[in-house]
C-alpha cells in the first residue's frame, strides 16, 4: 500500500486516467485538480475550474479521454484537453437540484448523473446539434439519487438512492445503440424500464456496484449493512449487518469477493458465495506500530510536561486513513482480478491498496 497526501482540504471523489499516470482529485470545492505521477510523488498539472459549486462527482473516460464532472450548482460539464488545455462543454441535465455522482457507461457514448431532484439524467451527444442531450429516470424514486452503476452491457443502471431504495434501471437509448439482448436481470428494456427495486435496504444507499459478470449487485447502507442482490437466483438479496460504522463505498474486486471502506477509515473485505452466504473476510488496513514500546524515559518525561500524557498522539488512529473514505476506485486490473484499488477521504489522503484474493 503507499500512502499520499494532497493537501489538508477533503477529497471528496477522484479519478483516474487510462494508465494511471494522472489523477483528477476535489478538495471539495469547486475546483477539480489534475495531477501527473513523477519519481518525486505527484504535481499538479491542471485546474478544472468552470464550477460554481461544490464538485460531487469525477468520472474519466478511460478509451476517449474524456472527464465528466458534476457539482451543487445543478451543472454537468465534459472536458475534452485541446492542446494541452482541458475545455469544457456544458451538458443539459434539466435538473433543479445539486447533482450528486456522474458515472460514464463502458462503452463512454453516454453517462448517467444522480441529483437531489429524484431523478437520474442519462445523457449522450447529439452529433446533428453538436450537444449534450438528456433523458430522465424517475419511476418510483422518492428522494435524492447518492450512488451510480453501470452494467457491462452499457444499458442497465443500478441506482441507490437515500429514500432507502436499491433500483436497476434500462438506461437503453435507441438514437445511439443497438437493441440490447435478455440478461438474468430481464428481457424487456424500454428506457426507464426498473427491473428490480429492493425496498429494505435499511438507510441511505451510499455505494453500489456490479460484478464483473453484471449478475450480481451490491450495495452498502447507512444502517452498517451491505446487501447483494443475485440475479440468476431469481434477484434473491442477502444482507449482512457489519460491525463497522457505517460504509461509503463498495466495489466487487471479483465475482465473489467485495470491498467496502467508509466511516471506520479502513477498507474491508467480503465474500459472496451464493444466496445467503454473504460473509466478512478480514480488515485489509494493516495497524500501525505503537509508538509506546520504542519511547525512551526522556521522551516519557518530555510528553508528560508538554502534553500531560505519556502518549505522543493520542488522536492518531491505527490506520492508514486518519478520517472516514469517501470513494474506492480500480487501479490495476481488470474487474473480474483486480490487483490495485485506491481511496480517498476526509482526511487529504489518497492510498493505493494492493488486493490479493
Amino acid at each position: 500500500m503507499s500512502l499520499y497526501n494532497f493537501g489538508l482540504e477533503p477529497l471528496s471523489c477522484h479519478a483516474w486516467n487510462k494508465d494511471r499516470t494522472q489523477i483528477a482529485i476535489s478538495p471539495n470545492s469547486n475546483v477539480v485538480h489534475i495531477y501527473q505521477k513523477s519519481e518525486k510523488g505527484w504535481n499538479k498539472i491542471h485546474e478544472l475550474t468552470e464550477h460554481s459549486g461544490r464538485i460531487t462527482g469525477i468520472d474519466w473516460a478511460p478509451v476517449s479521454n474524456r472527464i465528466v464532472t458534476c457539482a451543487s450548482d445543478r451543472n454537468a460539464y465534459v472536458w475534452t484537453l485541446k492542446e494541452d488545455a482541458w475545455k469544457p462543454t456544458l451538458v443539459l441535465v434539466r435538473i433543479n437540484r445539486a447533482a450528486t455522482c456522474v458515472k460514464w457507461s463502458p462503452q463512454e457514448n453516454k453517462f448517467a448523473l444522480g441529483s437531489g431532484a429524484k431523478l437520474i439524467s442519462v445523457c449522450y451527444f447529439e452529433k446533428e446539434n453538436d450537444w449534450w442531450l438528456s433523458k430522465h429516470i424517475k419511476k418510483t424514486i422518492c428522494s435524492t439519487v447518492l450512488s451510480l452503476d453501470w452494467h457491462p452491457n452499457n444499458v442497465l443502471l443500478a441506482a441507490g438512492s437515500a429514500d432507502l431504495h436499491c433500483r436497476v434501471f434500462s438506461a437503453y437509448i435507441k438514437d445511439i445503440e443497438e437493441r440490447p439482448g435478455p440478461t438474468p436481470w430481464g428481457a424487456k428494456m424500454p428506457f426507464g424500464e426498473m427491473l428490480l427495486e429492493h425496498k429494505d435496504c435499511g438507510g441511505w444507499v451510499h455505494g453500489i456496484s456490479f460484478s464483473p459478470s453484471g449478475d450480481r449487485l451490491a450495495w452498502v447502507s447507512h444502517n452498517s449493512s451491505i446487501g447483494v442482490a443475485d440475479a440468476p437466483a431469481g434477484k434473491e438479496v442477502t444482507q449482512l449487518t457489519v460491525e463497522h460504522l457505517p460504509l461509503l463505498s463498495v466495489l466487487f474486486v471479483s465475482e465473489t469477493e467485495i470491498v467496502a471502506a467508509g466511516h471506520d477509515c479502513c477498507p474491508y473485505q467480503y465474500s459472496y458465495k451464493g444466496p445467503g452466504n454473504l460473509q466478512f473476510v478480514k480488515k485489509l488496513d494493516v495497524p500501525k506500530q505503537s509508538s509506546r514500546s520504542g519511547t525512551s524515559a526522556m521522551q516519557h518525561f518530555r510528553n508528560l510536561d508538554k502534553k500531560a500524557t505519556t502518549e505522543e498522539d493520542q488522536n492518531e488512529l491505527d490506520t492508514l486513513h486518519q478520517n472516514s473514505i469517501t470513494q474506492l476506485c480500480i487501479v490495476e486490473g481488470p474487474k473480474s482480478k483486480v490487483n490495485k484499488f485506491s481511496s480517498v477521504g476526509l482526511d487529504g489522503a489518497m492510498v493505493v491498496w494492493d488486493f490479493k484474493d
